[in-house]
Formats: structure tokens, sequence, C-alpha cells
């Protein structure tokens, strides 16, 4: 592979990276399959993950290529965010919570935090001495939630 062709790869990365962070997951995913076939780049697949998942409803192949990204870069809190992304669209919030929450710790980044910001704090549970999966304290919470004064 010539360099030509992997700088080539790396500027139709920054593309897809561009148009996904403009929510416009259609040309990122073109962008990106373009990138993968100049340059074979593991770092990207979470990327291309969040987009086919998004895109193509393919959202176990998502997860393969996110997991794929994060063995090769698992400090990297841009794949958690992808990774994340994808629990999300697939229903599952608390594996998606757990996923973001990760990738806070691994590192810094605005719209990973943006996200868990979104969900919100929990609130204390009614009864403080009863843990919050106690019947007790779910029961009364969503009573109390359902007629208004929670």
């Amino acid at each position: 592979m010539t360099s030509q062709a992997i700088e080539e790869g790396v500027l139709e990365f920054e593309r897809a990276r561009r148009a996904i962070a403009m929510d416009n997951t259609v040309a990122g995913l073109a962008s990106l399959e373009k990138a993968l076939s100049l340059k074979d780049d593991k770092g990207w697949y979470s990327y291309l993950g969040f987009c086919v998942a998004k895109e193509r409803g393919q959202v176990s192949r998502g997860t393969e290529l996110c997991i794929i990204s994060l063995e090769h870069e698992p400090n990297n809190p841009e794949h958690y965010l992808n990774f994340g992304k994808i629990q999300l669209l697939s229903g599952n919030k608390s594996e998606a919570l757990r996923i973001l929450r990760e990738g806070v710790a691994r590192g810094e980044n605005a719209e990973l935090l943006a996200i868990l910001n979104e969900f919100g704090k929990r609130k204390s549970p009614l009864i403080p001495f009863l843990p919050r999966s106690n019947p007790l304290n779910k029961f009364l919470g969503l009573i109390l939630y359902r007629i208004g004064l929670r």
C-alpha cells in the first residue's frame, strides 16, 4: 500500500468523523468504508460499527466492530462512546450507561459526558435505610411518580 493511499484513507476518516459529529451518519458510513478500503485501521472500526448499527440496523455487527476497536485501543473513550450509542439504539439503556461510565473513566470526552448528563442522577430511595431494589421502595416510588408527587 502506498503512502499516498494511506494518507487519503486518513483524510477520508477525518471527513467521516466530521460527518458523524454533525449527525450525518449516511455520509460518515460512506467515507468510513472508503477510508477502510484505503487503510485498514482497527481504531476506526467503532465508528463504522456505530454507522452500521444506526443506518443499517445491524446492531450485532456494530457491537462486534466496537469490541475489536476496544481490544485494539482500550483507553480510547471515543470507542466507548460509539459502543454506548449502539446500546442506546438497541434499547439497552443499562448496558449503555455502564459502557459510557467506563468510557469516562478512560478519559475526557465532551460528547460522552453530555450523553451521561442527559440521563441525570437518580433520586434517593424513599426509605433510605432500605436498598433501592426493595419492593417497598420500588412500589412507593412508582405510586408517587404516577400521581405526580415524585
